[in-house]
């Protein structure tokens, strides 16, 4: 049988008439007779080699990737082929890190780590999450995912989204300035557009009030990442993020140890949870595929 799919993965349970050929990112791409490719699905958080492969397959209808961005991968998917995002995957994933991110800053976790490798009990009452203002910039799937989670955790969340829209009591993107310097913690869940990049610079921070919590779980480049560690190098803002730009990090760079700041390397959509559910809309896409009917999460 002809194979007319690169998957990353071997258990999916295929539709009758299609047959698949294993692709998982690692080693080197696959060669042989890939000209009745219809379907590639990318593997995920593999790097930028795998997206090389979609330039070989001339017979390409279907690019699926597994991550809710994909604005690096829209000009290298021909025209006429249907790229369709992982959107409703990450939700759970990055919403259960950014609330992680948010109660390990908000109570002071690091310090109390680091007493423990010294056998400390030195005791402080720290911030809360309960009762704090967030600012929750980006309301799609994952945005709603981490509100619910900061509401089951009485925070008060004000929603903001590229365009206002009021009748879901939602802010647009031109309203910080006023919203700004009543919030306590601002979390961006924002994608890499031109319009995103660089959206929260130094006038955005410094409307912040002291002791704010910058809390970035999207895109490292909706931050200005200088203007981000002047204020956190002073100890006038804190941070908890989950990218950075440049990424990686440097090693060396000053927000590394800066205080108050928390950095992991974008890991937030990456759980457990994710691959079950991924494996799951895989196989629904080749049912849809070979079915004639139309994919999901595909990209207008």
């Amino acid at each position: 049988m002809t194979e007319r799919a690169i998957l990353p993965w071997s258990d999916i349970e295929l539709p009758d008439g299609l047959s698949a050929r294993l692709y998982d990112g690692t080693g080197p791409l696959p060669d042989g007779d890939l000209d009745d490719v219809e379907v590639y699905v990318l593997p995920y958080d593999s790097g930028s080699e795998a997206t090389k492969l979609i330039a070989r397959l001339p017979a390409l209808k279907l690019v699926q990737a597994l991550s809710a961005g994909v604005e690096k991968l829209v000009p290298l998917v021909p025209a006429g082929v249907k790229l369709a995002n992982g959107r409703g995957l990450h939700d759970l994933s990055v919403a259960e890190h950014a609330l992680a991110l948010i109660h390990a800053s908000q109570r002071d976790l690091p310090r109390w780590f680091a007493q423990q490798a010294t056998a400390s009990w030195d005791r402080e009452h720290t911030r809360s999450l309960a009762d704090s203002r967030v600012l929750l910039i980006g309301h799609g799937s994952i945005g709603q995912a981490i509100e619910r989670q900061l509401v089951a955790a009485e925070a008060v969340v004000t929603r903001v989204a590229s365009t206002a829209r009021p009748s879901e009591r939602v802010h647009g993107v031109g309203e910080l300035a006023e919203l700004l310097p009543s919030a306590d913690i601002v979390v961006l869940i924002l994608p890499e557009t031109p319009a995103t990049m660089g959206l929260f610079g130094a006038a955005e921070l410094a409307a912040l009030p002291d002791d704010a919590l910058v809390v970035n779980v999207g895109r490292g480049s909706a931050i200005d990442t200088g203007a981000l560690t002047a204020e956190t190098v002073s100890g006038r803002l804190r941070a908890a993020l989950d990218v950075v730009d440049p990424e990686p990090l440097p090693a060396g760079h000053p927000l590394w140890s800066a205080p108050g700041v928390i950095i992991t390397p974008h890991i937030a959509g990456g759980s457990a949870s994710f691959y079950p559910r991924a494996k799951r809309l895989v196989a629904e896409q080749l049912r849809r595929y070979v079915a004639g009917e139309e994919p999901l999460h595909v990209l207008s």
